[in-house]
Parts: C-alpha cells; sequence; structure tokens
C-alpha cells in the first residue's frame, strides 16, 4: 500500500549502527549490504546528522552507485545538539546534503522532539523552515521522530497539522511498557491520519536476544526463524505504517531480514496468538513497577533520576546486557540533568506520593550496587 504517494516496502535500512572495521564504518560492507537491500525490491534509507559517518558512508555506498530515483533516503535535524542560533540549526541541512550528495531528501525528519528537545524547534520556529524547503523542492515529505508521552505528541500534532508522518519507537515488548507507550503513541498518531514509520523495532537489538523464557515461545513456533524477525513482523503488521526501520550491522543481519521480508503479506492467527503469549511472559519477568509518573521526582529533595535509574534497571532486568543498562542509565538520568542513586538520602519522600507503592530506597540501593559501581 502506498502512502503520501510513495511505494516503499515494510522494511526500512536503518544507518545508524553500520558495520566497522578498525573503529571507522566498513563502506565495502555496507556496499554488499546496500545491494542485496535493492535487489531484494527495498528502497528506503534513514541516516541522520547525527550518525556519525553515516551520511558519508551512504553517499559511497547508494548516492553515488545508484539512480537517484530509484530509492527514498531520510535524514534528521537534531536542532537540540550544540545550536544557540537558528543559523546553526539549519546548516545542519546544508551539512546533509553535502555528506549525501543526495541534491534532496525524500523524507526530512525533525529529530527526537519530546521533553525539552521540542523547545528548539519552536524557538527556531524550525516549522517554518523545514516547510520553505519543501516549497523549494529539496525536501519531498516533512516530519518528525519521536520519544515521550502520548499527550505530547498529541500537543505537537494539534500544533503542526502540517507534519506528514511520524516515526516511533514501536516493537511488541514496549507496546504496553508504561516507560514507552508504544500503543498509546502509536493510536495518537492514527486518530490524527498520520502514517508512521517505525523505528527500533528490534529495540537496539535486545529482542534479538530476548529472554530466554520468551525466546523459547518464539523457537518453539517456528524453529528456524531468528528472534529478530519476530519483532520485524510484529511492527510491520501495523495498519498505517510506512515501513519499519532495521538498523543493521552485517550482511548476514541484512540476508536474515531479505529473508522474511521480501514477500511479507501480513501476520496470520497463529503468528499473533504466539507474539501475544510473548507479549505475556515479558509481562511475568519480575521488574520495579514504575509508570514514570514522576511524582517521586517533584518531592526529591537531591533530584534524582528515580523513573530513569528503574527503567535501566529493568533493562538489565529483562536482557541481561550491562553496557546497554548502564547506556540507558546515563542518558536517562544525567542526560536529562538528574542525579543518580548513588545521591539518594533515604528521606522516603518519594515512597508517600508513589502511587504503584514502590520501595524506591531499596531499589535506588539496588540500581547503585549493580549498575553504578
Amino acid at each position: 500500500m502506498a502512502y503520501l504517494g510513495e511505494e516503499i516496502k515494510k522494511l526500512g535500512f536503518g544507518l545508524m549502527r553500520l558495520p566497522l572495521k578498525d573503529g571507522v564504518i566498513d563502506v565495502e560492507e555496507t556496499k554488499d549490504m546496500v545491494d542485496a537491500f535493492m535487489e531484494a525490491g527495498f528502497t528506503y534509507f534513514d541516516t541522520a546528522w547525527a550518525y556519525a559517518g553515516s551520511e558519508d558512508a551512504i553517499r559511497q555506498a547508494l548516492v553515488e552507485r545508484y539512480p537517484r530515483e530509484k530509492f527514498q533516503l531520510a535524514t534528521k535535524n537534531a536542532a537540540w545538539i550544540n545550536c544557540k542560533t537558528r543559523e546553526e540549526a539549519v546548516a545542519q541541512f546544508d551539512t546533509s546534503l553535502k555528506q549525501t550528495g543526495a541534491g534532496y531528501f525524500d523524507f526530512y525528519l525533525l529529530h527526537n522532539l519530546g521533553e525539552g528537545r521540542t523547545r528548539y524547534f519552536d524557538d527556531f520556529d524550525m516549522w517554518s523552515w523545514i516547510q520553505e524547503k519543501k516549497a523549494q523542492g529539496l525536501i519531498r515529505h516533512i516530519g518528525f521522530s519521536f520519544h515521550s508521552t502520548p499527550e505530547e505528541l498529541d500537543a505537537i500534532l494539534n500544533a503542526h497539522p502540517e507534519m506528514e508522518f511520524v516515526q516511533l519507537q514501536i516493537n511488541y515488548a514496549d507496546w504496553e511498557n508504561p516507560a514507552v507507550q508504544s500503543r498509546a503513541c502509536y493510536e495518537v498518531a492514527r486518530k490524527h491520519g498520520k502514517p508512521v514509520i517505525i523505528m527500533e523495532p528490534v529495540k537496539g537489538g535486545m529482542l534479538a536476544t530476548p529472554p530466554e523464557s520468551v525466546e523459547k515461545i518464539l523457537k518453539d513456533a517456528e524453529p528456524q526463524s531468528s528472534a529478530a524477525s519476530w519483532a520485524i513482523r510484529f511492527a510491520a503488521d501495523l495498519e498505517g505504517v510506512i515501513t519499519v526501520l532495521s538498523g543493521m550491522s552485517s550482511l548476514d543481519q541484512m540476508k536474515d531480514n531479505l529473508s522474511y521480508m521480501k514477500d511479507f503479506h501480513g501476520l496470520n492467527d497463529t503468528e499473533k496468538e504466539v507474539l501475544k503469549k510473548a507479549q505475556e511472559e515479558m509481562t511475568r519477568i519480575p521488574l520495579i513497577p514504575c509508570t514514570t509518573c514522576n511524582y517521586c521526582a517533584k518531592v526529591c529533595p537531591k533530584d534524582i533520576g528515580i523513573s530513569g535509574s528503574f527503567t535501566a534497571m529493568n533493562y538489565l532486568t529483562l536482557y541481561g546486557n550491562m553496557d546497554m543498562a548502564k547506556s540507558q542509565e546515563q542518558w536517562l538520568v544525567g542526560g536529562h540533568g538528574r542525579k543518580q542513586a548513588t545521591e539518594c538520602v533515604k528521606c522516603g519522600k518519594c515512597e508517600e506520593v508513589c502511587p504503584q507503592h514502590i520501595k524506591i530506597r531499596e531499589n535506588l540501593e539496588t540500581v547503585a550496587e549493580k549498575l553504578l559501581k
């Protein structure tokens, strides 16, 4: 099905995690991946100004090797990264044009809206700027990527109905996750009639190796299929989806994705039931039951990033991935200007206001012991 007048297959090539060789992007393997992707009939490539080396690599691997009309290229503007003026923010666009050599962008996104980041796009009036670039023919379709609450997404779409699409983090693990609210954000986009591009369908690779009990459900149903394939198919089956981005890092990952997406026509009832069981099993794994309401943050005298600490701890419990859990803690706590769990003075004010009756002090101790040593 075509969206925004574009015929795009349901798998997109996310260019954030390209293969590395000696610490830099391996352009030759990237070329092989691009060739396999294009030969299978797929055409959507997603990069960003903020993805170090990615725009330059895709110029060499794709733009200089294929006719421009044979593919769609998307990139993004991150006005909240070291930009103090509108001029600095819009300069990212010229840099992206130069680095990709693409001439124009089929899809251009205001990058990672939500929380304190949205105000940069408002302050610099990037909304009118992006429409000007579209009018000039340098952008074909305008939209934004988003990481925050459904309420904030609704407010942005009410304020900016000119946006043509939204890019959202959606996967079966986050579908009902109170910290991410994938389903609720998806439903807001659909309420506004906006088609969706899906990012993080495999949750940064974590659903390629899900919890053992979840993986057993998937393997029992289809021994020959990868766990990652289930995650991508879940996302691709949703209505109103332009494409599902997979951040592939090797030719083997590319071949796996192509094997089940080349002729994808949706999930059957049996497959949907398997994924439902996998989601139910996820909910049985004992996690800190934080809903990120952040009432605790409002009363904490030390301004500790409590909900971010708990989200990071839940990552460790679910996936056993210490590096990813620590990265989440750094972003959700320090990256949001909050103090770490080690700063807790155990005053108990947080527990007095927590609707979930979480033993916050005890759990912050666990975070400090397991993630911050």
